[in-house]
C-alpha cells in the first residue's frame, strides 16, 4: 500500500499543506507529561481490565449454554434400515 496522494485533490492538498508547520512548544506549558502519562496509563488498564472482564463473561455465558443445551441421540431420531 503506497503512501502519498492518490489523485488529483490530495496532490492540492498536499500542496497546500505541505509548508504549514504543526509543532506548537508552548503546549508543553499546557500539559503536564507525568499527568498525562498517567491518565494514559489508567486508560489502558482501563481498557485491559474490561477485555478480561469481556472474556470472562463471553466464557460463563457459553459455559451456561453448554450446560443447558438439551442434547439429542440422532440414532434414535433416524430410522436404522434394517440389512
Amino acid at each position: 500500500m503506497a503512501v502519498g496522494p492518490r489523485d488529483r485533490i490530495d496532490q492540492l492538498l498536499v500542496q497546500k499543506y505541505a509548508m504549514e508547520k504543526v509543532d506548537n512548544p508552548n503546549l508543553t506549558a499546557f500539559v503536564d507529561s507525568a499527568k498525562m502519562m498517567e491518565t494514559i496509563t489508567d486508560y489502558a488498564s482501563m481498557q485491559k481490565n474490561m477485555f478480561m472482564l469481556n472474556n470472562k463473561l463471553k466464557n460463563i455465558c457459553s459455559a451456561i449454554n453448554t450446560k443447558s443445551a438439551m442434547y439429542v441421540d440422532r440414532r434414535k431420531m433416524v430410522e436404522q434400515p434394517e440389512y
